[in-house]
């Protein structure tokens, strides 16, 4: 019996010690590709919620934090910094409850609201679409804009299409000029309401498609200005009906793109700690994370059916890790704090965006500021960049790049008998004809070692950023805010042609070469 357990221990050391010096070969997939990276992959998300908004974004004109008209200047240089493609505004739930008119003309004068979906907050809409469209001109992102459909009507939206859109002839136009802004703004993206399926109207699919058709109708391009981007409420995850639905009864003519809405979430009824967890809520969190795989390809599917030529974009505008708010400072509604398993989480999404490209256009990571997966975090004047930033600022190398379509059979990161595959991966050659690898190890506990043939990749030279911790469970505080950062990377050698990359246990590199 001891002699069996013995051999059984060492049959089970030689597998562990063998499953960690294999190396994963990476195959350069032989196709014609000429598929583009979107930038708008890269996109962020501001919703009135918590202090996202106020307290985050904008704290006045008249605050001791140095700002320009309003909105930070050191969120403002983080964000140019992270090359913010578009960000996505009021909302979210938000946006179905949101009059545009509310917020324009003299501060003084603008009516409070009610917040109803967020706390019941009192906001006086100090912060309103000249705001936002300035500060957008200034972080030199595209707005894009979530139209009033639960609670508006099409003339609403009509009209503040014509607002921001129009150079003069309309009352609208007119209106925005005596608001002192003599030029319009273009807004391309906007989006025909949020979550419809929920607390956009908790409408049916069928009843829904019928009222973008409606909305869609009326949203004007005419009088030189820009053509709407007309982005449909999409399906809440798994729901392949209502995509279905979406592209089989709207004219093509009316749309440019459905949206896909996915959190990574251990369980809605109990999201757990955003700093205190286990192993097992992060396996289970990052099952959550890599099921976005799965979800684009099947919503693409059924795209492909109705749209075989890829006109119509899949925009995933709302995305990120969601756990049990822990109130923040000044008891912020979703404020949560950013751990490495948040920079797995945003690793392992952006690269299936990646690798999708030809489908997904698009996407908005929620949020960008003190509300759930954020980049940046504040305190009164206190600002820091968190572990999902510098993921995302490591990934912009993939902005408008050329995808490079890789194949992988990653090894496994096994946990409580089940598995996930550990190794994720996505590369790209810009316009300056340097590729760049992103690579991320999920896995708590081995690191990984991954092969590729650099003749494949045209490339000799290679250099490298990795982000990485002593514990999955860290994160930057505003007494440390530079306990993760990236930091150079060197466990990759080159022989024969051939890279081999050693990948640290749950960490995320960054690999560019020429």
């Amino acid at each position: 019996m001891k002699k069996l357990f013995l051999l059984t221990c060492i049959a089970v050391i030689f597998q562990n010690v063998n499953s960690q010096n294999k190396v994963t070969e990476i195959t350069i997939e032989k196709t014609e590709n000429k598929t583009i990276i979107n930038k708008h992959i890269y996109g962020h998300f501001a919703e009135h919620l918590g202090r996202c908004v106020y307290g985050g974004l904008f704290v006045g004109e008249n605050s001791n934090i140095s700002n320009t008209k309003g909105v930070r200047n050191d969120i403002i240089k983080a964000l140019k910094e992270l090359k913010v493609p578009n960000l996505r505004w009021p909302g979210g739930c938000f946006a179905d409850t949101y009059h545009w008119k509310d917020g324009i003309g003299p501060k003084k004068d603008r009516p409070s609201i009610v917040n109803r979906w967020w706390g019941g907050t009192v906001e006086d809409n100090s912060f309103g679409t000249h705001d936002f469209l300035d500060m957008c001109e200034v972080l030199g992102a595209e707005p894009y804009l979530a139209g009033n459909v639960g609670s508006g009507s099409p003339r609403e939206l009509e009209e503040w299409i014509q607002y921001v859109n129009y150079e003069s002839g309309t009352p609208m136009s007119d209106l925005r000029k005596k608001n002192n802004r003599e030029k319009p703004w273009k807004v391309t993206f906007w989006g025909v309401g949020n979550e419809m399926w929920g607390c956009g109207g908790n409408m049916t699919a069928e009843y829904y498609s019928n009222l973008y058709r409606q909305f869609a109708t009326f949203m004007p391009d005419a009088n030189g200005a820009a053509k709407p981007f007309r982005i449909a409420s999409g399906a809440n995850g798994e729901d392949y009906h209502w995509t279905e639905v979406l592209m089989r009864d709207i004219p093509k003519g009316l749309i440019e793109a459905v949206a896909l809405h996915w959190y990574s979430v251990i369980n809605w009824e109990k999201k757990g700690s955003s700093i205190k967890f286990d192993e097992s809520q992060y396996f289970e969190t990052m099952h959550s994370a890599l099921k976005m795989e799965e979800l684009v390809q099947k919503h693409s599917a059924i795209m492909d059916k109705y749209d075989p030529e890829k006109k119509i974009a899949l925009i995933v505008d709302e995305w990120g890790g969601w756990f049990d708010s822990d109130g923040g400072n000044d008891g912020g509604i979703l404020y949560q704090q950013n751990t490495m398993r948040d920079a797995m989480i945003a690793g392992v999404t952006l690269n299936t965006f990646n690798n999708h490209a030809d489908r997904v256009r698009g996407a908005n990571l929620a949020q960008i500021v003190n509300v759930l997966q954020a980049v940046i975090l504040t305190n009164k004047e206190k600002m820091l960049l968190t572990p999902t930033y510098h993921v995302m600022k490591m990934y912009n190398v993939h902005q408008d790049a050329q995808l490079i379509p890789l194949k992988i059979e990653s090894p496994k990161y096994i946990f409580d008998k089940k598995e996930l595959p550990a190794v994720s991966i996505s590369a790209s050659k810009d316009k300056a004809n340097l590729t760049h690898i992103s690579i991320v190890n999920i896995d708590l506990k081995n690191e990984n070692k991954i092969r590729i043939d650099l003749k494949e990749l045209g490339i000799k030279d290679i250099k490298g950023y990795v982000l990485s911790s002593s514990k999955v469970q860290d994160y930057n505080t505003f007494e440390d805010p530079n306990k993760i950062v990236p930091v150079i990377f060197n466990k990759f050698s080159i022989k024969a042609d051939k890279l081999e990359v050693t990948i640290p246990p749950f960490s995320v590199v960054v690999l560019e070469g020429k």
